[in-house]
């Protein structure tokens, strides 16, 4: 019989219960979207914010401490103590691989040209390297440093013997000296001397505008240091940290053990930079915080966006069906005061009413699920350049989300239900 009635009740009503669909639909559209959105934007965030540069300095144990004495460029014992380039695969051995981009070597020093001392720094740009399970991995500043600009080409790398170096000069020196792109010039370093050719112009805001920028191994070779680097610049992927990575930060012995593993398994910023120290020997391990905060402040504010845009979703299609019902009821008051009089339950009533709206509910949360996976898609085209990924997960709990409007939205005109007395409504009064 309920079965009946219900049939009954959508073929007389299609009008409103279309607008009813319709409602749902556009809400739970919506709200799937932004959930999709809400799941990937962080790793898609992470990636474009990784314009900043790199989130995690790696440096010899010996020396990550004298900064904080005497300051980044006035360290006097700063290049006594180096890392070893053969450990540089270790970075993508770790537990949170995945998470990284990229990292480069850092080597400087100082050679003289034409009577003049000039700043080097040694770095890969993009340097082929032999990393576990991945082929032709490729890595250095063109993918952590996405901001450097240079006027001209890159280096190649990797150098081969007897080919001439290629460098690029720092914009700030270039204007100094009056160097442009195709020089040539000839150093002399303290164990050895290199010739090499300008491909290109380098600007990069910081320190590297006043030097010559070139291949580690060049470098290497300036200096008589083969197979050193001073300093590993990566770049990962993190999550925004919260309560329990700022209380690891500041003292992890202090982290039971179920706390350390919920740390050390998430991809906090703290979490990558403590298995970096594990992995790589001899060395000290420190978040660049001004592009970890940066990074994790943005995504933070992003979702809470996408919550406020969500709740605002749910009340307004809430709002929507409590007024269709609203005039659903009034207009099919004889009816259901007809159903009282024949001897029907307030709550068989009820439930009617009920049924008809997660029915509605769930047709227009199937139909929103199809909807917000297109529309998901298309953000993800005009903000990123590529779709977002659709978790399945946002199916159920879309439908789920979508009943629950259509009951939240029919339990109040619902409610009048129970002020209809059958007398009065049949009589049109």
């Amino acid at each position: 019989m309920l079965a009946i009635m219900l049939r009954q009740s959508w073929r007389r009503n299609v009008r409103r219960k279309s607008l009813a669909v319709i409602t749902v639909f556009l809400a739970a559209g919506l709200i799937s979207a932004l959930l999709a959105v809400s799941i990937d934007i962080g790793d898609k965030m992470a990636r474009e914010l990784k314009s900043y540069g790199a989130n995690i300095l790696i440096e010899p144990a010996g020396q990550a401490a004298l900064p904080a004495l005497f300051g980044e460029r006035s360290n006097p014992l700063a290049g006594q103590d180096f890392l070893d380039e053969n450990e540089l695969p270790n970075i993508k051995d770790i537990f949170w691989r995945n998470n990284i981009v990229g990292f480069a070597p850092l080597l400087s020093g100082n050679v003289v040209i034409n009577d003049q001392t000039v700043g080097v720094l040694g770095t890969f740009f993009s340097q082929p390297v032999n990393v576990p399970d991945e082929e032709d991995y490729h890595t250095g500043q063109r993918i952590i440093s996405p901001y450097w600009q240079v006027q001209g080409e890159w280096p190649q790398e990797p150098v081969t013997e007897g080919a001439v170096v290629q460098a690029l000069v720092g914009k700030q020196l270039a204007l100094q000296n009056h160097w442009a792109v195709g020089d040539s010039l000839q150093l002399t370093g303290p164990a050895a001397p290199l010739n090499l050719k300008i491909t290109g112009i380098l600007s990069s805001g910081g320190d590297e505008e006043r030097q010559l920028v070139m291949p580690l191994a060049a470098v290497q070779t300036l200096m008589g240091l083969p197979g050193k680097v001073q300093a590993i610049r990566v770049s990962a992927l993190t999550v925004p940290e919260n309560d329990l990575s700022r209380r690891a930060r500041e003292n992890l012995e202090a982290l039971n053990a179920e706390e350390y593993d919920l740390w050390y398994c998430t991809a906090y910023v703290s979490s990558i930079a403590h298995q970096l120290e594990e992995a790589i020997s001899g060395s000290a391990v420190r978040p660049i915080w001004q592009v970890a905060a940066s990074e994790g402040v943005v995504i933070e504010k992003i979702q809470l966006l996408l919550a406020v845009v969500t709740l605002a979703a749910l009340v307004a299609a809430a709002m929507g069906i409590a007024s269709l019902m609203t005039s659903t009821i009034m207009e099919r008051a004889k009816e259901i005061g007809l159903m009282k009089a024949l001897g029907a339950r307030q709550w068989q009533i009820m439930l009617l009413f009920y049924l008809e709206a997660a029915l509605s509910g769930l047709l227009g949360g199937a139909l929103g699920c199809v909807a917000g996976w297109g529309l998901a898609k298309a953000i993800g085209l005009m903000l990123f350049g590529a779709p977002l990924s659709f978790a399945w997960i946002v199916v159920p709990c879309v439908l789920v989300v979508s009943v629950l409007i259509a009951l939240i939205g029919t339990w109040f005109p619902a409610r009048r239900i129970a002020r209809l007395y059958p007398v009065e409504v049949l009589y049109g009064r």
